[in-house]
This record gives structure tokens, sequence and C-alpha cells, in this order.
């Protein structure tokens, strides 16, 4: 048996029993538009009964996509995405941020997935996207557009299948390369084909969409983890959604007590504060100082951030092994998150006493840094990452359980360990604290 049809096997029998549960959450009604109001972060929390705009999902760009300089002309891209709270109607968000040419997309669509994973639509489920009541839009380069709302009943903890298809050659794409999710492609126009056949091509990235948010009851604002790769959850089980902000959406949604949040990933793999990628590390993005307000700010509904930064400053090249300036770069991002009205938890630096880099020095720095934050002189909360994942027989290393084997990003359990060392509580205030 091929891999292909192997997996045509497997989504068929999910299938059946998944369009079944679907079917009762794919709305009828009328479409909404891109222009109704966004929440604005920092405001104050809609009434449980209320509706309001709130980010479900999220990626942030972080480089053009190596050997595309003519982009994907006549290819359908089907992105797979993992919502963390429902509503009534869904947008869109595209990117052209690293493109060096206007990006027309001329036919988009919205669907739930038949089955987890699964480039089939949920019968009845697909929704044309337009973009100012139009169906073709341009996206100039290093632009992003949102497309109208369209009436789509989204489940939480579900995979929607969000496809565009531009006909022309377009330059490099802007793309995720950490999805840890299998998305596809499929030649010539099938954005709204249902049946998953035409999308032979598999792909491990997330191309030109950055963020989904819903039309919610479900959900009063949103968190936003600002992070490198162990936000980005680069060694979670693919396909499985177990990175740490997917166990944080959980614990939202059925702890009881627990803020009525959504969750959106902000992380980048090998991201920093300070510095941002390079010729030799092109895919680390912007720094953090740059991006946070792009990434994680201006996310719809955005309450609060948690920070989960400062390994990459002192493992990658230019080495940031002053203390003081790292922890200066973590009180910048609290004041541009305080500008915008918006709480910050700040996670203390985790083991990484056997990976490749270490060295007694770089750990000395990464205790200072971590007695800095503990301290609560920077955040308005924290987050002790650090203790939650260390070996107490070996404080300066993971502990076996959670290491994925490279000493330094946990597995699937240690990124549950991470989300549930979050006091949910704290997730909420009436104010920033003023520090």
């Amino acid at each position: 048996m091929t891999r292909n049809m192997g997996y045509a096997l497997l989504a068929g029998l999910a299938a059946v029993v998944v369009l079944v549960s679907t079917a009762i959450f794919i709305g009828v009604g009328g479409t909404g538009s891109g222009a109704e109001n966004t929440s604005h972060p920092g405001g104050e929390a809609a009434p449980a009964s209320s509706a309001d705009w709130v980010g479900t999902w999220s990626a942030p760009p972080a480089a053009a996509e190596p050997h595309t300089r003519k982009g994907f002309p006549d290819t359908s891209i089907r992105n797979v995405v993992h919502t963390s709270v429902g509503g009534s109607r869904a947008r869109i968000h595209f990117s052209n941020l690293f493109g060096e040419a206007p990006l027309t997309i001329s036919h988009a669509t919205v669907a739930l997935a038949a089955a987890p994973s699964s480039p089939t639509a949920a019968t009845g489920s697909m929704r044309t996207l337009t973009f100012g009541q139009k169906r073709s839009v341009t996206i100039p380069a290093g632009g992003k557009v949102a497309s109208d709302a369209v009436s789509l009943n989204v489940p939480a903890a579900a995979d929607l299948l969000v496809t565009s298809y531009s006909p022309d050659k377009s330059g490099p794409v802007t793309y995720h390369p950490f999805a840890r999710q299998t998305s596809y492609l499929a030649p010539g126009d099938q954005a709204d084909s249902v049946q998953g056949q035409s999308y032979t091509q598999q792909s491990p990235y997330w191309r030109y969409i950055t963020a989904v948010d819903v039309w919610s009851t479900e959900a009063t604002g949103a968190v936003a983890v600002l992070g490198d790769s162990l936000t980005d959850g680069i060694t979670s089980s693919p396909g499985a959604n177990r990175r740490m902000t997917d166990f944080l959406a959980e614990r939202l949604r059925t702890e009881r007590g627990a803020p009525r949040y959504s969750v959106l990933n902000a992380g980048i793999s090998g991201n920093r504060i300070l510095y941002d990628g390079n010729k030799y590390a092109p895919n680390n993005g912007p720094s953090a100082i740059r991006r946070i307000d792009r990434d994680a700010l201006s996310r719809t509904g955005v309450r609060t951030v948690i920070i989960e930064l400062g390994l990459n400053d002192l493992l990658k090249r230019p080495r940031q092994l002053n203390a003081d300036r790292i922890v200066s770069g973590l009180e910048n991002l609290v004041r541009q998150a305080h500008a915008a009205d918006v709480r910050v938890i700040g996670g203390t630096l985790t083991p990484l006493g056997s990976h490749q880099g270490f060295s007694q020095r770089l750990n000395d720095v990464r205790q200072e840094i971590n007695q800095r934050i503990r301290s609560g002189e920077i955040f308005d909360a924290v987050v002790d990452f650090d203790a939650a994942l260390r070996d107490p027989a070996q404080p300066q290393r993971l502990l076996p359980a959670y290491d994925s084997g490279d000493g330094l990003h946990p597995n699937d359990n240690g990124y549950r360990a991470m989300a549930e060392a979050i006091d949910l509580k704290r997730l909420k205030a009436d104010a920033p604290a003023d520090l």
C-alpha cells in the first residue's frame, strides 16, 4: 500500500465519524462584513452572552520561503489550521510581508476539515472568501489583508482548511516554516474543491495565512504567546496539536473558573529578543522587540501576552551574555505591551544543561536573568517554566521525561508541563501593574 493510499483510507474512515458531528456546526446564515468592529486590546471584557471578534489561531510570518522566486503560480495552497475557540463567523488574514512583488489571490475559501489533518472539506462547509466584497485581491509586497467575514459555525479545537489560489508569478512566498502540521498543494484552481484527491502534494509549512478570527460568544479576549521554538512547538508531535499553546487552550476551554480566552501562537523558532535573523538563520524572524506589535499586540482581542524568550540570545551568534542587556530587552517588550493596555506574563528561561551549546558561563547568565524575572520587577506576573521542566537531581538539565532528546526542547509531555505551570488566574487583571 502506498503512503497516499494509506492516508486516503485513514482519512476516509475518520471522515465517517467526523462528518456526523461536524454537520451540526455548519452555518447557514447570511454573510458578514470584514468592516465590523474588532475588540480592542485591553478593553473591558464582553459579557459572556454577547459576541465579539477574537483571534482563534495565528502563526507569525517568519521569512521568505527559499527557492520560491516565482511563488506558486496556477497553484492552490490548502493550509490546515487548528482553532482554539469557536464562533459563528470567520475572517482570514493573509500576508505578503516577505514578498518582493504583488501577490494576487483570485480565489480563496475556508471550510471545516472532514477529518483531522484531511484536505477534504466537511460537506456543506465550503465558503468563498471575499475582500471588500470582491473575490480577487492583490496584496502589495510587504502588505497584508483581512478577508470579509463569512458565516460559518466554527467549532473550538477543530481543523480549518484555508485555501488560496494565485494565477500569476508573485515572487518569494511569506511562510511559517515549522508548522508541525501537514498542509497541501494542488495544480490549478482547486480552491472550492470539497474532495481532497487533487491535493496530492504535502507540505510542512503554512504559506501566506497568518491568523483566523471568529465572531464568538465563547471568548471575551485572547492571550498571545510571544516566543521561540518552545512556543512554536518545534519538537511536538506533527499533526497532533500538542504545542504548549494547544495545551493552554485546552485548559482555558475546560477548567472551571478559567478566563474565557482564546490562545494565539506568536512563536518563531530561533527567535531572539534583541537580534533579527540573518543570512545564516533567515527563518529566525525579526527580533521580538521589532515584531511584538505585529505578531501579538495587534492580534484581534489580545488582553494578555506571555513572553517565552531569551535562550536564543544566549545560544546564537552573536551571543549576548550580558544579563543587563537581555533584561533591558524584556523591559522594552513590557513597555510596548503596557502602551497597548496589554498585561504581560514573563516566563523564566528553561534548562539546557545537556544541550551541545551549554557552558557554565551561559548557565550563570541564565540563572541571573531568571532571578530577576522571579523578583517581580519586570513583568505583571511570572510563570516559572524553568521550575516546571528541570530535573530536581540536576537542575541545570531538563527532566528526562520532558526531554525531546536534544537537551533543550521539550517533548509533548514537556509542553504540557509548561502549559500547566501557567496560573490561569494571572492571565486576567483589571490593569497592567505600574512597574
